[in-house]
């Protein structure tokens, strides 16, 4: 088969979405063929930050899909199709001497999918996501600098990165710095080791962003605060954007030093949490689009249900299922679903209905159950109509809009501000602590 027909090309890339699911991607259709030179089949990206992901993660799947197709052992190259220079993705060849820093340098390091267009907003990050975009529309300007802090895998790096795609994509000349905090550790010592902290600093502080993933690696290291200290004081007095992100806000970082919580916070502190189940319901079928592949929805709505809630685990889930599919060669349906996330979960002793939760909550809070579906609004009958929501959410499996018809017919909007403000009080509140501590507990005994 010729390598020059639209058929070959098709049959490659059906190769790979087929034998390769997990690095199937739905922008592998923008790649262009190229000619084969000196054994070599030449692939042709959009930009270099697609040339990044296929070489990590796909070398391997073309060749196979390129050798399959022509019966011939030829390797591939993944290249731009933009041969201008770009200074975020240069391949400039530096002495092997010079410290690493200097010869990674030039390379921005982006996942092509962590854009903003990818990344799935709902009550949980709704705010991070806006401060985000609001901070690539002027950098260096609003919210100057950005802290969006989280638990792992809540989509903290994918934010960090869309941010950079973005502001690539206006201002394609801009000087940007994306490193995880760990990196920047340990170029630091690296550049003290060596006598070369005059070039780590013009490396640091000469961009027009500076961009740190996992803050909390700063924690007891005195020497590299200091130092962080200076690069951030010499970009924020130049209204250069700075960008952090860590799994906690900076107060909660252990042995951070003062004057750095200081700075943290005289910009914007986003907080990313787990999302709820409508929204881990979005992720997947956002994913399933990425990768080109197509569930069913009950087995979409189950994987949302008793999956992980970690969105980066919720990803391992889908290549757990598709990888299942392919090795007994059935179609993902929802009991393959259960199977490769290992059954249905273990039924509770016992099985909490919202009816027993407004029994209790009417009987500790003494209220009626007229009251909680009326349209009163007092903070006497406002606080036990939340707390029943809240508990819903937490013992039920019921919808956000089943539970706000329970009480009124309130929407699903309604549901979740009752969750968010209970939530936060809970943590503030020893009084009301102690009664919700009760009544779970009441709960769950079945007493």
């Amino acid at each position: 088969m010729s390598i020059q027909t639209e058929t070959f090309w098709t049959n490659v890339l059906a190769y790979v979405k087929r034998q390769h699911p997990a690095v199937n991607r739905g922008w592998f259709s923008q790649l262009q063929p190229g000619a084969i030179e000196q054994g070599r089949y030449q692939i042709f990206a959009c930009d270099p930050a697609q040339v990044i992901y296929l070489n990590r993660h796909c070398s391997r799947a073309f060749t196979e899909a390129v050798q399959a197709a022509t019966g011939r052992l030829i390797g591939v190259d993944f290249l731009t199709s933009n041969s201008s220079a770009d200074r975020n993705y240069s391949a400039e060849v530096l002495d092997e001497d010079a410290p690493s820093f200097e010869r990674d340098s030039s390379v921005l390091r982006l996942i092509p999918d962590y854009t903003f267009e990818t990344f799935v907003t709902g009550p949980c990050n709704r705010f991070a996501h806006a401060a985000a975009l609001a901070a690539t529309e002027s950098p260096g300007t609003a919210y100057n600098p950005l802290f969006i802090h989280g638990s792992c895998g809540l989509g903290k790096s994918h934010l960090l990165q869309a941010m950079c795609h973005r502001v690539l994509d206006r201002s394609p000349a801009t000087r940007i710095m994306y490193v995880s905090c760990e990196t920047f550790v340990n170029q630091f010592i690296e550049a003290v080791e060596r006598g070369a902290l005059h070039s780590f600093r013009n490396l640091y502080r000469r961009v027009d962003m500076l961009v740190l993933d996992d803050m909390q690696f700063l924690a007891g290291r005195d020497g590299t605060q200091e130092e962080f200290f200076h690069t951030f004081n010499a970009l924020h007095q130049v209204n250069k954007q700075i960008v952090l992100s860590a799994d906690s806000p900076p107060h909660q970082i252990p042995s951070l030093e003062e004057r750095l919580v200081s700075r943290f916070k005289c910009g914007l502190l986003a907080r990313i949490d787990a999302p709820c189940l409508e929204t881990r319901g979005a992720i997947i079928r956002k994913k399933l689009r990425l990768r080109q592949l197509q569930l069913p929805e009950d087995a979409i709505m189950h994987i949302a249900e008793f999956g992980p809630s970690n969105t980066r685990e919720l990803e391992g889930a889908l290549n757990r299922i598709h990888g299942l599919s392919v090795l007994v060669n059935r179609p993902i349906d929802l009991p393959l679903v259960r199977e490769a996330l290992g059954g249905e979960p273990q039924a509770p002793t016992r099985e909490i209905k919202i009816q027993d939760i407004i029994h209790f909550v009417t009987d500790r809070f003494g209220v009626k159950l007229s009251d909680l579906q009326g349209r009163k609004r007092s903070r006497s009958i406002a606080l036990p109509r939340q707390v029943c929501m809240y508990l819903a959410r937490q013992f039920t499996r019921h919808s956000l809009e089943e539970i706000g018809g329970f009480f009124g017919g309130r929407d699903h909007t309604t549901v979740l501000h009752a969750n968010k403000l209970v939530a936060g009080r809970r943590r503030s509140d020893a009084a009301l602590r102690a009664r919700l501590d009760e009544i779970e507990s009441t709960l769950l005994k079945g007493e």
